[in-house]
């Protein structure tokens, strides 16, 4: 059946046979084997900014329309009620207000693109008590006190985000992420960004190259490790497993013996993935330093991102920057757009890459390994 059609099939759906009441979106939801949140995105029409397969929406549309479900007007105004607030959530050990922390751009970002848009901002400090789950399974229900919430964080408990978007209630996640399905997120292009830095060090004549992440299967190192390898295959240089160190302590398993074999068996470039700790670029970082191989002389050194605030001070590393203001204002932007019913921006924003003193072309001879 033709578009055209099935919008008229729909528009003569009516109620099953003996029902009293309404429709209501939940119903839908159960037929269509979806979220609530799922049904509320598809039935507004949003279609950016939310990961919802064509599939999906069809299925809810086609639910709604066997039950003959058309949107409360009541519900709609009473949903429409605001208070001005959005909230902020961090999932860090400590809500990140040092200006050292690299969080800190971020809440920059948020606070002017708040101002901008007539918001004032809540920031909730459940975290600094042992992180969102420690008030139990509703300890994220206090976000409702706000119109909607910004939540930020490398590993957010994905249930509770989960009873958000059931409810319909505007979440905005700080980053990528899979799960749970229908809700909205900002992140970074790492994939991008990181396939650029591969490029650049083959361009530099670097044939074998190591990739050093953390073990965990977040969105931001997953994106990383792509674009790494994507880097490699389009430079036409040796990927897959060999290529990927991954260590849940960086900083206790990866020492200067490892670099010394690596080099002595013809790796001259070595990448480390950005996170929250910076434990996989001080882990690389000290392990060159240990073993004795120079940067850039011996060695070429790079991160997936920006090293360590703390080493701020030192020549930066070849890699990118990740526009974390900007990033913290596409947030708030998202946000008020889910409040306002209205659709959403582009998630993806680009990073810039960043030359840095730590790369340079491979030597023709690399020191002894013994």
């Amino acid at each position: 059946m033709d578009q055209p059609k099935k919008r008229a099939a729909r528009g003569r759906a009516s109620a099953p046979a003996g029902r009293t009441g309404r429709p209501r979106q939940a119903e839908v939801a159960r037929l269509a084997g979806v979220s609530q949140a799922t049904v509320s995105l598809v039935l507004a029409g949003k279609k950016q900014g939310v990961a919802i397969s064509d599939e999906t929406r069809q299925k809810v549309l086609d639910a709604a329309a066997r039950l003959g479900y058309v949107p409360d007007p009541a519900a709609r105004r009473l949903a429409a009620a605001r208070n001005g607030l959005l909230g902020v959530f961090s999932f860090t050990a400590t809500f990140p207000t040092d200006v050292q922390h690299s969080y800190y751009p971020f809440l920059v970002g948020v606070e002017q693109e708040a101002a901008a848009q007539g918001y004032d901002l809540v920031l909730f400090t459940g975290s600094s008590t042992g992180g969102a789950g420690a008030g139990g399974p509703r300890a994220l229900n206090r976000a409702r006190l706000a119109d909607g919430c910004l939540f930020l964080g490398r590993h957010a408990p994905v249930d509770e985000l989960r009873r958000l978007v059931d409810d319909g209630f505007p979440v905005v996640h700080l980053g990528r992420r899979e799960e749970p399905e229908g809700l909205a997120w900002v992140g970074a292009d790492y994939v991008s960004a990181s396939r650029e830095v591969v490029q650049r060090l083959a361009a530099l004549g670097h044939r074998r190259i190591i990739l050093v992440r953390e073990d965990d299967d977040a969105p931001a190192s997953t994106d990383r490790e792509q674009g790494f390898l994507e880097g490699l295959e389009a430079a036409g240089l040796p990927g897959g497993h060999a290529a990927v160190f991954r260590s849940a302590k960086p900083q206790r398993e990866l020492g200067p013996d490892h670099l010394r074999r690596w080099a002595a068996e013809g790796v001259t470039a070595f990448v480390a993935e950005e996170t929250d700790s910076g434990a996989a670029w001080r882990a690389l970082s000290t392990a060159a330093r240990d073993a004795g191989l120079r940067c850039p002389d011996d060695i070429s050194l790079a991160v997936l991102g920006s090293p360590p605030p703390d080493l701020a001070d030192e020549p930066p590393p070849c890699g990118f920057d990740i526009p974390r203001a900007q990033l913290g204002a596409a947030a708030v932007r998202l946000l008020a757009t889910l409040v306002a019913g209205e659709d959403a921006a582009d998630p993806l924003v680009a990073c810039t890459f960043r030359p840095g003193a730590s790369t340079g072309p491979p030597p023709d001879a690399l020191p002894d390994s013994a």
